[in-house]
This record gives C-alpha cells, sequence and structure tokens, in this order.
C-alpha cells in the first residue's frame, strides 16, 4: 500500500476559502510605463488602490541601467561619467614638497595636541 500526503483526493494542496483574486494572483493592476534617455521602455505594474504618491516617479531602466522616468518626452538625462585618469594624471595633480610638509606638521601637531604632548 503506498501512503502519500493528507490531501484529500480531487483536492488542491493550499486551496483554502479565499478565491484566488483575494490571494493577488489575478487582483486588479495598474501598467505604468518609464522611459530611459535612450529611449528604452520599461513597464512596471502597480495595485491598482496603491495611492499615487506610492508610485515612484524615477526608476532603474533594467534595459541600460539609466534613470527612467515617468515622462515620455522628457526622460531623466544620462549620468555625467568622469574620464579615466591615468596614473600619470593622478602625479601631476600632487601637491608640492612645501605643502606636503606643512600638511604633515599639522597632523603631527594636532596628534600631539590630543596626547597632551605638545
Amino acid at each position: 500500500m503506498v501512503s502519500g500526503g493528507s490531501a484529500i483526493r480531487g483536492s488542491r494542496v493550499g486551496s483554502g476559502p479565499m478565491g484566488e483574486q483575494d490571494r493577488g494572483i489575478q487582483a486588479e493592476r495598474m501598467t505604468i510605463s518609464y522611459w530611459d534617455a535612450l529611449g528604452n521602455e520599461t513597464v512596471r505594474h502597480f495595485a491598482a488602490n496603491l495611492p499615487e504618491e506610492e508610485i515612484p516617479e524615477t526608476i532603474d531602466s533594467p534595459a541600460s541601467g539609466l534613470p527612467a522616468g515617468r515622462d515620455k518626452n522628457n526622460p531623466p538625462a544620462m549620468a555625467k561619467n568622469e574620464p579615466y585618469k591615468t596614473h600619470l594624471a593622478y602625479v601631476k595633480e600632487r601637491r608640492s614638497d612645501e605643502e606636503a610638509k606643512q600638511i604633515l606638521d599639522e597632523a603631527l601637531q594636532r596628534l600631539r595636541q590630543r596626547r597632551g604632548t605638545a
């Protein structure tokens, strides 16, 4: 004899007195479209009874990773990326030896004041 679960033959596991629409599977939804700067459309679904202030104005577009807004004609601007700096560019930005010595002296003086050995 084979023994299985405790479900009654012909019944669905997990079904109860509530219908599918009460559990959210068939709940009423509204569709909102978002557009990014490249023209990609992203569609999101929200509950129909959700207040307008809880619906986000901007989201991140999964197609491009850019911010996407609800206004198709005026989407959020693309982020400005800083150009890659080479090591030589960082070396050129270094302070002079006099400035470096002054900064070090100030840091040591503050440390001595905190320890009380000034």
